[in-house]
């Protein structure tokens, strides 16, 4: 097991600066810039945990030809092309001696050194736009980053996450995780299953292998609904590039496969009963409790402001109500313009929100920008997902606090009734939209003419 871990520590750097050695793909020394960018885009910043700094190996170098020779006794075969790379890390396909075909995820050589200075840049920047801008309140994304980065470049950390969610999702059998092989795997080299599929917002792609788009969305939505609302443990970093889609051979089912579990949002449990109620008051545009628990989730004044980040809709549609119509060209632009004219408001607001907020606000706009390029969003199905979750979450919350066998019942009565009227509007929806609906409609409106 020692050796193995030597020779993991000798890939990681043997991968990494082979082909980045060169600027054939990417180059460690110039992602200071980058890096304090992606760090305001996704507060997150890298680990301290990892205290030695690994370098480049010169191509063609005696330790080079070492270093490759390790790689050979360890896989089968491997390419040296990563399939994709970013700032922190990048990923291979590989064979293992034993015939398993596996990713290999490598951390980046120098990363650790590069995150520090970049740490400091991103405060020193900071500051002085807050001594400028005295209304400035950005000063968050510091706390932000220091907390969350480090647990991204912990690829242990993200193995753990990647099987706590593929056991918190079992039930959907839709969803798939790539397995994670342990006894191959360190701080800095991940191996897991190859999984491999379309990006989630290719509907081109989608139409090619005979997959529904709106299943796909509607599947998406049930999963991150189940995460944020009933177990409070959400996967922060929906890009297209961490959701792939493919569909089965064998069943002629469309999978989602879910990559990349470095950064998850663990929420309190008070935290997700507001915001469970939240949405719940803002499908069914009850301003009060809109007003109510965006209060209590820190919002304020601002709380029309908030509802509105929220939901991407405008003011007039949250009175409305979101589930009754999608967004229109001319609100997606009214939308758009406001966001910049609001941007003091937006900063105070975002200031004041519980940190917990931040990365669900994140979330919430990667998820809309992958309805927004097939096409569904805002779409009815989407808020009945929501919608069940939240009548679940809540439910299961009073329940654990209720002593009495009575009113346990109750509440479990109330939530089978609730449930049950959401699946009859969905049918309803379904058959307002289906030529048998419109069958069964003319058929009813004819025996009632019949009749009279």
């Amino acid at each position: 097991m020692a050796r193995r871990a030597l020779k993991l520590a000798s890939l990681a750097a043997a991968t990494s600066g082979i082909y980045l050695y060169g600027n054939k793909f990417l180059d460690p020394n110039d992602f200071g810039v980058v890096r304090v960018g992606r760090a305001i885009a996704t507060t997150a910043v890298i680990t301290y945990d990892y205290l030695t700094s690994l370098r480049s190996i010169p191509y063609g170098s005696e330790e080079y030809d070492f270093l490759k020779s390790q790689i050979k006794e360890l896989f089968m075969s491997f390419e040296d092309t990563p399939l994709g790379a970013a700032s922190l890390a990048q990923v291979h396909k590989a064979v293992l001696q034993d015939g398993r075909t596996v990713a290999v995820k490598i951390q980046h050589p120098k990363v650790q050194a590069q995150s520090s200075k970049d740490i400091l840049l991103m405060e020193v920047l900071l500051l002085v736009v807050k001594q400028i801008f005295p209304d400035f309140e950005f000063m968050w994304l510091v706390e932000e980053a220091k907390k969350n980065l480090p647990l991204e470049l912990d690829f242990l950390n993200e193995g753990r996450n990647a099987e706590k969610v593929a056991h918190m999702l079992r039930n959907f059998d839709f969803l798939k995780v790539p397995r994670i092989y342990w006894e191959l795997s360190t701080r800095r080299v991940l191996l897991m299953e190859f999984m491999e599929g379309g990006q989630v917002n290719d509907r081109a792609y989608m139409e090619r292998n005979g997959i529904d788009v709106n299943e796909i969305s509607r599947n998406l939505g049930k999963l991150y609904s189940e995460m944020i609302f009933v177990n409070g443990f959400v996967h922060c970093d929906p890009h297209p590039g961490n959701v792939l889609v493919k569909k089965c051979p064998a069943s002629g089912k469309a999978h989602i496969i879910l990559l990349d579990h470095g950064l998850y949002q663990v929420l309190s449990e008070s935290f997700r009963m507001d915001y469970c109620r939240l949405w719940q008051a803002l499908i069914k545009a009850d301003m009060k409790r809109v007003q109510k628990y965006s209060r209590r989730l820190g919002a304020g004044d601002l709380y029309p402001l908030f509802a509105c980040m929220l939901t991407a809709r405008s003011w007039e549609s949250v009175n409305r109500g979101i589930d009754r119509s999608p967004v229109s060209a001319s609100e997606d632009v009214e939308i758009r313009s406001n966001a910049a004219a609001y941007l003091p408001q937006i900063t105070q607001l975002l200031n004041n929100v519980p940190r917990q907020m931040l990365l669900l606000l994140k979330t919430n706009d990667l998820l809309r920008g992958i309805e927004s390029a097939l096409h569904t969003r805002a779409s009815a199905s989407s808020f009945l997902n929501m919608s069940r979750c939240c009548i679940r979450a809540v439910s299961t919350y009073q329940r654990s606090k209720s002593h009495s066998l009575y009113r346990r019942v109750q509440i479990s009565l109330t939530e089978g009734l609730s449930l049950w009227q959401i699946n009859l509007y969905e049918l309803f929806l379904w058959l307002k939209g289906s030529r048998l609906g419109n069958w069964v409609i003319a058929l009813l409106s004819w025996m009632h003419h019949s009749t009279y």
